[in-house]
């Protein structure tokens, strides 16, 4: 049976897009893992519950999370408190400013749920650049060959 890496990732503007996307080209790299990318709104306790590794991407809205990514953590968060604990994961971030409001918000929830976040959180911060595409498109081969290898 194949391990699946879900990608809930809020992507509101053409630059997220391309690091959601950077991210699923990353996973999908690695052969044997089912990929599945969904928004934040569209995603659910039942696609966490389905996973054996999350990634969670965000834009930083007034110093914390996207509300979508809140929204999903607010309808899943009861559904898989006693069901995920040490479920893998990894985080990055589109911050305009310096994003660590956002990443303390999520990681509040992270503990919470006592997920497992597999690396350091990775802000891509300040002015676009386009090194932000390829550092998640590493972020997403290495959650997925982690997964693949029985690492986490």
């Amino acid at each position: 049976m194949s391990k699946r890496l879900l990608i809930v990732a809020h992507a509101p503007s053409q630059n997220t897009l391309a690091l959601r996307e950077a991210v699923e080209r990353g996973a999908r790299s690695e052969t044997g893992i089912d990929v599945v990318v969904a928004a934040p709104l569209q995603a659910g306790p039942e696609d966490v519950l389905a996973a054996q590794a999350v990634i969670l991407g965000t834009t930083e809205n007034l110093g914390y999370m996207s509300g979508a990514l809140k929204d999903f953590f607010d309808r899943s968060y009861y559904p898989v408190l006693e069901r995920t604990q040490g479920l893998p994961c990894a985080l990055y971030i589109r911050a305009g400013s310096d994003g660590t409001g956002t990443r303390r918000g999520v990681e509040t929830i992270l503990t919470g749920l006592r997920w497992r976040l597999v690396q350091e959180p990775m802000i891509c911060r300040g002015p676009w650049q386009d090194s932000f595409v390829a550092q998640c498109e590493e972020l997403g081969a290495a959650m997925a060959a982690g997964l693949a290898a029985g690492i986490f």
